[in-house]
């Protein structure tokens, strides 16, 4: 099936528009031509009327026998000076006493409207008479002393026919009309290719098309995507968005969703932001927020929800290859140094202190991999702990984590990954802050339940940077390298995106102590 182009759309119901157009004022202005005729010959014949129902002879011979050979040359001559179509003069029996035709003289006049002349009325009516249609002025005759009423002057203008009024100004009309059509196909040419150009020469359907076609797509997205325009009212919601926000009317602003978050509180369409935490109706999102600029003007956002159950379902599996990465190859360096040592001490037939060494060993890691197992529930902690020990020993530092330590179960909003995020950043960052000292230490105290959560992690670096209020900023760190300055950002967002603290103070001797609680019920000291 061919389908008709957006311009030839535009020309075909333009040309409609005009020519309608065009011959309804053409109509309208024919009826306002005849009424603002019948208007003028009204007047007009109401004037003549009076002037003849004044004149002397008039009133004399009116009702009188013989009075016609008197009215009738007198009522011809006014009449043919004026140019209307008949006077006729009539008595109080409606007998005619002059008319154009003389075969009517003596007859009775029989118009059907001249009832109330007959009562002392003058007006102007409106009827067909023996001419035809016409405009006629009725003024009553008194006699000589003013006093009673003798007769009746009829004048009659034919009224024009509106055939008449269409056949006289045809060539007006005509003129209008081509000017119109000419005017009207020139402006939807233009129109057309303006459009055209709004619409990328795209074709109504096409649009159309496309617009289907993205909306499914967006739709069938795995993520929530919302669209806000540039005073933060939504414009469009997936499915998935509407499922985490449980919205389902039309129209809201992004602060009115979203009251009581960073989201609601600090939103910018000139804003760009990459996965920060959101809290929504108690589930955790990954926010992404993209700014939408139309020809370098801001025109909105493009908001992205991401739920925080299956990037952590990924985080987790990295984060634990990672961590058995990292807990496989420094056990592999430090097993290796103790099998030379071990070695050695054979070799020196020294085997009783070989012996004591591997039992000391065997003893040590049974006791603190037997701890950890009876204190702390999640599996992916535990192997953080256990690989991030390991790590430790091979930089040479002493990781002491407190007898106190008891995670019983992962706290309400948070994940395994969550916890692994919070804990691996925080000891990273207490380890190479103590690389510096001779004698490197780290302590860790871990906490929590279904509703609390205290984490305290202490070194004995060089303590907080002049610039301790900015070490939490997204970028910034001490260390000049790329990709430095995410850690404790993370950290901050997933605390605080669960209402909680995070703290950071210089010990008084050096070091640094970061310290997290979320929820109440679990004393810490």
């Amino acid at each position: 099936m061919t389908r008709i182009s957006l311009r030839m759309k535009i020309f075909i119901f333009s040309f409609i528009l005009v020519v309608f157009s065009v011959m309804t004022s053409g109509w309208l202005m024919i009826l306002n031509i005849s009424t603002a005729f019948e208007k003028e010959l009204g007047a007009r014949a109401i004037a003549i009327a009076r002037t003849v129902a004044q004149l002397p002879d008039i009133k004399t011979n009116v009702g009188k026998n013989g009075g016609a050979k008197i009215i009738q040359p007198m009522a011809e001559r006014v009449r043919l000076a004026t140019n209307v179509d008949y006077i006729v003069v009539f008595d109080m029996d409606r007998i005619r006493y002059s008319h154009p035709s003389e075969s009517k003289l003596g007859t009775p006049f029989e118009g059907g409207d001249e009832l109330p002349s007959l009562s002392e009325h003058e007006y102007i009516s409106k009827a067909q008479g023996v001419l035809g249609y016409a405009i006629r002025a009725f003024v009553p005759i008194m006699n000589a002393e003013g006093v009673k009423q003798v007769g009746v002057v009829t004048v009659g203008i034919m009224s024009p026919t509106l055939q008449s009024l269409i056949l006289e100004y045809q060539k007006d009309m005509f003129i209008s009309l081509f000017w119109g059509l000419l005017i009207g196909l020139i402006g939807s040419f233009f129109i057309a290719n303006h459009l055209k150009k709004q619409t990328l020469n795209l074709e109504p359907y096409e649009i159309a098309r496309l617009v289907e076609e993205r909306s499914s797509m967006m739709q069938s997205m795995d993520i929530g995507i919302l669209a806000t325009d540039d005073k933060g009212n939504i414009t469009f919601m997936n499915r998935l968005a509407i499922q985490y926000t449980n919205f389902f009317g039309e129209s809201i602003n992004i602060s009115e969703l979203f009251p009581e978050t960073w989201l609601g509180k600090q939103f910018s369409i000139s804003k760009e932001v990459v996965y920060r935490p959101l809290l929504c109706r108690k589930v955790m999102y990954l926010v992404k927020i993209y700014p939408i600029n139309v020809n370098g003007r801001p025109a909105g956002s493009l908001i992205m929800m991401t739920d925080r159950k299956e990037a952590n379902m990924l985080a987790e599996e990295l984060t634990g290859i990672k961590t058995l990465v990292d807990a496989l190859r420094s056990q592999n360096h430090e097993y290796m140094n103790k099998l030379h040592s071990i070695a050695g001490l054979i070799q020196l037939e020294r085997s009783d202190e070989a012996l004591s060494m591997i039992v000391d060993e065997i003893s040590d890691e049974q006791t603190v991999i037997q701890f950890l197992k009876d204190h702390i529930s999640d599996y992916s902690v535990l192997g953080l702990l256990l690989g991030k020990r390991s790590r430790a020993k091979e930089l040479g530092i002493s990781l002491i984590i407190n007898e106190k330590s008891c995670l019983l179960e992962v706290i309400n909003g948070f994940s395994s990954g969550d916890l692994v995020t919070v804990i691996g950043n925080l000891l990273d960052n207490a380890m190479e802050a103590c690389l510096i000292r001779e004698q490197r230490i780290v302590h860790l105290l871990l906490q929590g339940n279904a509703t609390f959560l205290y984490i305290e992690v202490r070194d004995n670096g060089s303590g907080l940077p002049e610039e301790a209020e900015k070490i939490f900023e997204y970028g910034y760190s001490t260390k000049q390298k790329e990709g430095r300055g995410i850690g404790l950002a993370l950290v901050k967002q997933i605390v605080e995106s669960n209402k909680g603290k995070i703290s950071a103070k210089t010990e008084p001797d050096g070091g640094t102590i970061f310290s997290i609680k979320v929820g109440e019920g679990i004393d810490n000291e």
